[in-house]
C-alpha cells in the first residue's frame, strides 16, 4: 500500500550570508530557522504569515531550487538535502511549483503550446505530435479551449494565464504542487474560479498542495492543514478548522482578528499588534514575538519556546493554554 505521506520535512533551515559593507564582517540572514511538517496526497497544508516571514524561502527549498542549510527534505523516502545535482534534478519533475504572477512565469515570446510542450521536450522522450495532444489535452482539462494553443500570453487575461501556468505545471505529473500566492493577483471572483479548479485537479490526481498565502479568507476555503509562521519559524500548526475556531497564539489570533467577515451583525475585536516584523539579521532574544505581543511574560524574552501540544494545535508558546 503507497503511504499517504509524500514528503517530510524535519528541522529544515535556510541561512544566507549578506555583506554588511568593506570594513564589517557579514551579517547572517536566518530565512528558515527549524521548519518540520509532512505533506499528504490529496491534501492541502496552508503556510501562512506577514511577509518577511519564510514562506517563499520554504518554496524554494521543497521545490529543490535551492538546498538547505541543515536539516531534512524527504520524498517519497529519499533525502535530497544533501544530494547531489543529478539525483535532484530527477526527482525534480515529481514537484512543482505555479507562481504567483502567471504573466511574469510565462515567457512573453512563446506561444502557449511550446510553453507547456517544453517540460516534456527537456524531460520525456515524447515525439512531437505526443507533446502537442499531450498540451491540448491539458488546456482543456483547465478549461482553455484549443485555438488558444498558438496564441502568446499577452493575449489572455490574468485568469486565464494562471490557468496556463497550472496546465504547464501539471504536464509531468508532478505528486506536489506548490502553490506560492497563486490567486493574490487576481480579481475576487476569478480567484474562486481558480481555486475551484485547483480543487478539482487535487481530487482527480490526488496531488499535494502546499499552499502559499497571506490571506486566510483562502486559506480557509482550500485548506486541509495550516502551518502560522514568524520569522522564519512555525509558531503554530494544526487542522483547519481547529486554527480558525480556536487559535491558540497570540500571533495567529491576531492574524485572524484582522481578517475580513462577511456578517454586518458580527462583531469582532481586533487585535492591534505592536511595532513592525523584527529583521531576520538580528531577530529578538527567547520567543521572537515577544517584543509584539500583547500578552507576554518576563520568560518570553529569554527562552525560546518549543513547539508542544497545546489541545489540538502544536503551539510555540510560553503562555498558551487550553
Amino acid at each position: 500500500m503507497t503511504s499517504a505521506v509524500v514528503l517530510e520535512a524535519t528541522d529544515l533551515t535556510r541561512h544566507y550570508q549578506i555583506s554588511r559593507g568593506a570594513f564589517r564582517q557579514p551579517g547572517l540572514l536566518k530565512a528558515l530557522n527549524g521548519v518540520t511538517f509532512s505533506l499528504q496526497r490529496g491534501k492541502t497544508l496552508a503556510v501562512v504569515g506577514e511577509s518577511g516571514c519564510g514562506k517563499s524561502t520554504l518554496a524554494r527549498l521543497v521545490t529543490l531550487i535551492e538546498t538547505p542549510t541543515s536539516g531534512e527534505l524527504r520524498i517519497a523516502g529519499v533525502d535530497l538535502s544533501r544530494s547531489d545535482n543529478a539525483t535532484r534534478r530527477t526527482w525534480r519533475s515529481r514537484v512543482q511549483i505555479v507562481f504567483q504572477d502567471p504573466y511574469g512565469s510565462l515567457n512573453p515570446r512563446q506561444k502557449i503550446g511550446l510553453a507547456l510542450e517544453e517540460p516534456l521536450l527537456v524531460n520525456s522522450s515524447k515525439t512531437k505530435d505526443e507533446r502537442r495532444k499531450a498540451a491540448q489535452d491539458m488546456l482543456a482539462l483547465v478549461g482553455l479551449r484549443p485555438e488558444h494553443y498558438d496564441r502568446y500570453p499577452h493575449m489572455f487575461s490574468g485568469g486565464q494565464r494562471q490557468r496556463i501556468a497550472v496546465a504547464r505545471a501539471l504536464m509531468l505529473n508532478p505528486e506536489i504542487l506548490v502553490l506560492d500566492e497563486p490567486v493574490s493577483a487576481l480579481d475576487v471572483s476569478i480567484q474562486a474560479q481558480i481555486l475551484n479548479l485547483l480543487v478539482d485537479l487535487q481530487e482527480r490526481f490526488n496531488l499535494a498542495y502546499l499552499f502559499i498565502s497571506h490571506d486566510l479568507s483562502v486559506v480557509q476555503h482550500i485548506a486541509d492543514d495550516v502551518m502560522v509562521m514568524y520569522l522564519g519559524v512555525p509558531v503554530e500548526s494544526g487542522s483547519r478548522d481547529t486554527i480558525f475556531t480556536d487559535p491558540k497564539h497570540p500571533y495567529t489570533q491576531a492574524l485572524l482578528s484582522a481578517t475580513p467577515v462577511a456578517d454586518p451583525f458580527r462583531v469582532k475585536k481586533r487585535i492591534v499588534l505592536r511595532g513592525e516584523l523584527p529583521s531576520p539579521i538580528s531577530p529578538p532574544s527567547g520567543c521572537t514575538f515577544h517584543p509584539r505581543c500583547p500578552v507576554a511574560i518576563d520568560i518570553c524574552a529569554k527562552v525560546n519556546p518549543e513547539l508542544r501540544r497545546v489541545g489540538k494545535s502544536l503551539v510555540a508558546c510560553h503562555v498558551a493554554k487550553v
